[in-house]
């Protein structure tokens, strides 16, 4: 006769007590037995672990956290992305790079400026008025000639070849050779030149 399934239930919790309690230290006798009193066999509840889904999502969230930290420590910065397309560090020499440096800036700022507005169609006071600027070569000359006054005739270009070199062929990239009429949007171009080379020129003396 095969034996009801709560007797093997109760059978295998009392062997898994058994076998799983420590065992008695060294050299004490064993304790008798106590006579138990008789009532009907119940199976031993088990102490309350951690629920297997538990153990899985404790386990995931420290991998997780684990590759979070060895990616942060061996992933590079990325490069911080150029202020201006024109780099003018190293390029003043001398021992007037610092100031021939602000020279420039100062100077391509206020071109920027003065172009900027020379293309309103109003003045300060709401006044209408017409611009005096209309070509590129008229631009490029405004440069020449505010060099020239600013510095007093002499010509940072040929103190500072490098710079004028690369300051060229950076307009011939950004506003180009042509100097005939000039729209809205090409007068914007040239002001855009004219402030990145001011501040290509800040940078260079940092």
């Amino acid at each position: 006769m095969i034996p009801p399934l709560w007797m093997l239930a109760a059978a295998a919790a009392v062997a898994y007590l058994v076998w799983s309690r420590p065992a008695a230290p060294a050299g004490l006798p064993p304790l008798s037995p106590l006579p138990a009193p008789h009532v009907a066999p119940q199976a031993t509840p088990q102490a309350a672990g951690p629920h297997p889904l538990t153990l899985l999502a404790i386990l995931a969230a420290g991998g997780m956290i684990a590759f979070a930290i060895r990616e942060n420590g061996t992933t590079p910065a990325p490069a911080p992305a150029p202020v201006v397309g024109l780099d003018l560090r190293g390029r003043f020499v001398g021992p007037g790079a610092a100031t021939d440096a602000a020279t420039t800036a100062a100077l391509l700022e206020e071109l920027a400026d003065k172009i900027q507005w020379d293309g309103l169609p109003q003045d300060q006071e709401g006044r209408p008025k017409e611009a005096r600027l209309t070509t590129g070569a008229a631009f490029d000359d405004l440069r020449r000639a505010a060099r020239e006054l600013r510095c007093e005739g002499v010509s940072l270009g040929a103190r500072q070849p490098a710079v004028r070199d690369e300051i060229k062929r950076y307009l011939d990239a950004e506003v180009g050779t042509d100097g005939g009429p000039v729209d809205a949007k090409e007068r914007s171009s040239w002001v855009y030149a004219f402030k990145s080379i001011a501040q290509a020129a800040r940078e260079a003396t940092r």
